[in-house]
C-alpha cells in the first residue's frame, strides 16, 4: 500500500454562516467520513484544518502574506490515507463532505524519499 495525501480545497468565503447546530451536522459528516476511511484501516493520519492565513517564503530574504487573495479556492485542510493506488484513493475521496461546499479533493501520491 501506498500513501495519499488528500488536500482539501474550496473558497471558504462564500460558504453561508452556519447555525451551531449546521455547523456539528457538517462537523459529524466530516468526522463519519473520516471513521469510514479509518474503519477501513486505510487512514494514516486524519490531518488537520488550516488557518486562513499563512505566509509564503520565497528566499531566505524574503516573506509575504498567504494564502493570496486572487486565488479562489484555499487549502482547508489535509488527510493522508493508504490505498493500493490512485484509483483507490480515488474512490476514497468521492465520499468527502467538502464537496457540499462546492470544494474539491486534490489527491496526491507521497513518495518516500
Amino acid at each position: 500500500m501506498k500513501d495519499y495525501l488528500l488536500v482539501y480545497r474550496a473558497d471558504y468565503t462564500t460558504i453561508p454562516d452556519r447555525t451551531p447546530e449546521e455547523a456539528a451536522a457538517m462537523t459529524k459528516r466530516w468526522m463519519d467520513w473520516i471513521g469510514s476511511i479509518a474503519a477501513q484501516n486505510k487512514l494514516t493520519d486524519r490531518g488537520q484544518r488550516l488557518a486562513a492565513s499563512g505566509k509564503v517564503v520565497k528566499n531566505e530574504s524574503t516573506v509575504t502574506n498567504g494564502p493570496y487573495a486572487e486565488i479562489k479556492e484555499s487549502i482547508g485542510g489535509y488527510s493522508i490515507i493508504k490505498a493500493n493506488s490512485y484509483e483507490e484513493a480515488i474512490v476514497l475521496a468521492k465520499g468527502c463532505p467538502v464537496f457540499t461546499q462546492g470544494g474539491n479533493v486534490e489527491v496526491r501520491e507521497i513518495s518516500p524519499m
